[in-house]
């Protein structure tokens, strides 16, 4: 969870389950999986898909929603304006008929809108409907509201079909953005504009579902008659929630009580799993996600100021230790701040931070010794028990390659204090996780290495780099964040990129960890799962075949 990140919800961490218990609860649920290979079941009867999950929406407004419980409902209950082709980051109109017309100063947004398409309570989407969700986005206050806040000056209509948006200031990013879920159409006639007024229970938007049913533990999506685009390939979707109850959702998926298993198994349930997936026992999809771990290192407090100990620290991190140790091999090895998933994305730290002979030396050269050593904080939340893992290997390896010149102190807080103290100062270093608010590299780099605000001697005072708490501050940095925002073409964004990652490597104010794999779990006949990068996935893409094969 980031503060200014997609979906910062306090994730519930993936609890360790002891092999011992695991294996206690197969035996016991083995009788029930007695069938035989190949049968037709009751469920096979039914068009409609079941989906199960840990994660309980808190709200599905799209408003307020900045949860990926929400989002995924949300996603699959609405339209945007563009959204992402299925399972890449290429954008397309969606509610848009076109990719937007963009004035020669970047700031002002004309975008012409889809005609004939339904609310589902019937009433008709036009460019004063698309101008009223926008508003609402912005001015009811919701979690993700600074999203267009931050951004949109103001919102017009030239017609029933076209809208007109204007920018603060030029960003490149903005239709990216736009595919944000929850900036999505809703029914005017269904919602209000207000400091606060939300529907945390209700949806009524355009896309192919509608909702039938939301309550604690089970939500149920009927399709829309009158969606404009593609059908769905299935008569419903029921969301059964086993909240913070991985076992649960582990036994639901091998005894079949719900055909797709998706967010969150533990890494033992999900070892399991692949390896009866190899035996034919269900099907899996394995994505490399769009969210990442990383370290950021405070350059105003004592020790991690110096350039020299935050290189050592690069230096030491061993990726693929920690995937073992902690993942079981189950994450992305990272070695920048832009996922692999972007073209722009270059392995900065990977040559430069591989020699720990020449570390040692410059930490003796800086006045480092056993006697004097460089001593860090590591602080997370107490939540994480990935993260606690990461501290304590950490630990082990600056007492084993580093030989007492650097010491690391790992301590934990509460997720709510630990959000709370980063913008003051109060950590040398973190771990820390980040979910993207949209697809685009801007999002991995205006977040943490921009600042508004700053100088040489007291770096960064107000803006992203100070929220986030490494208080970084590079007069480049800010021009070449400031360049790719106003740059159009593709290939000159590129460029600037990869500069902006060679001076973060250089300067380390972060230090990338791992990328997330995530796995989405899928019973024999069922077919059309797609994972998206944002950590969605459609569910109208889904159908079952007749013949179920029975996982034993």
């Amino acid at each position: 969870m980031i503060i200014n990140g997609f979906w910062k919800h306090s994730h519930k961490v993936r609890k360790l389950i002891t092999l011992l218990f695991l294996s206690t609860y197969l035996v016991l649920i083995t009788g029930c999986n007695q069938q035989s290979k190949l049968t037709l079941s009751p469920k096979n009867n039914s068009d409609r898909i079941t989906v199960g999950t840990t994660f309980q929406p808190r709200t599905i407004d799209p408003a307020d929603n900045y949860e990926l419980s929400g989002m995924m409902i949300i996603y699959n209950l609405s339209d945007t304006l563009y959204t992402y082709e299925l399972g890449n980051t290429n954008l397309k109109p969606q509610l848009a008929i076109k990719m937007p017309t963009i004035s020669k100063n970047g700031l002002v947004y004309t975008i012409h809108l889809r005609k004939g398409v339904k609310f589902h309570d019937g009433t008709s989407f036009d460019a004063k409907a698309m101008a009223f969700s926008l508003e609402r986005f912005m001015a009811n206050g919701g979690k993700p509201s600074f999203l267009l806040t931050n951004t949109i000056k103001k919102i017009e209509t030239n017609g029933d079909y076209e809208l007109i948006i204007t920018l603060k200031e030029p960003f490149s990013a903005f239709p990216a953005l736009l595919a944000f879920p929850g900036i999505c159409a809703i029914s005017p006639q269904a919602y209000q504009i207000g400091k606060g007024k939300f529907i945390p229970d209700s949806f009524v938007g355009t896309g192919p579902y509608k909702l039938r049913r939301f309550q604690t533990g089970l939500l149920e999506l009927d399709t829309f008659d009158d969606y404009w685009g593609e059908k769905p390939r299935n008569k419903g979707i029921n969301l059964q929630i086993y909240s913070n109850n991985a076992a649960n959702l582990f036994n639901a998926f091998r005894t079949q009580s719900v055909d797709i298993a998706y967010q969150s198994l533990t890494t033992e349930q999900i070892e399991y799993l692949l390896k009866e997936s190899h035996e034919g026992k269900g099907k899996v999809i394995e994505n490399i996600s769009t969210n990442i771990t990383f370290m950021a290192l405070n350059v105003n407090a004592e020790f991690t100021k110096q350039k020299v100990v935050r290189k050592a620290i690069a230096t030491l991190i061993d990726r693929e230790l920690l995937n073992e140790r902690i993942f079981k091999g189950q994450s992305e090895l990272s070695y920048t701040m832009i996922p692999k998933s972007f073209n722009v994305s270059r392995p900065v730290f990977k040559s430069k931070y591989n020699n720990i002979n020449k570390t040692k030396q410059l930490l003796i050269e800086a006045g480092f010794s056993k006697k004097n050593p460089a001593i860090v904080e590591i602080w997370y939340s107490s939540d994480s028990t990935n993260m606690s893992q990461a501290a304590a290997i950490l630990r082990s390896l600056a007492k084993r390659e580093l030989e007492g010149l650097l010491k690391f102190i790992p301590n934990n807080i509460s997720s709510v204090a630990f959000f709370k103290n980063l913008s003051l100062g109060s950590y040398q270093s973190i771990f820390s996780s980040w979910y993207p608010d949209y697809l685009d590299a801007d999002n991995y780099i205006y977040p943490f290495l921009s600042c508004a605000q700053g100088t040489a001697e007291q770096q960064c005072i107000q803006g992203s780099s100070q929220v986030q708490g490494s208080f970084y501050h590079n007069e480049k940095m800010n021009e070449l964040i400031i360049q790719q925002r106003k740059t159009l073409d593709s290939r000159k964004r590129e460029e600037i990129f990869v500069k902006i990652q060679k001076i973060l490597a250089e300067d380390v104010p972060y230090i990338p960890l791992w990328q997330t794999k995530e796995y989405v779990f899928i019973q024999n006949d069922i077919n059309g799962t797609i994972f998206n990068l944002n950590q969605t996935f459609p569910f109208w893409t889904i159908t079952r075949s007749k013949i179920r094969g029975i996982n034993k």
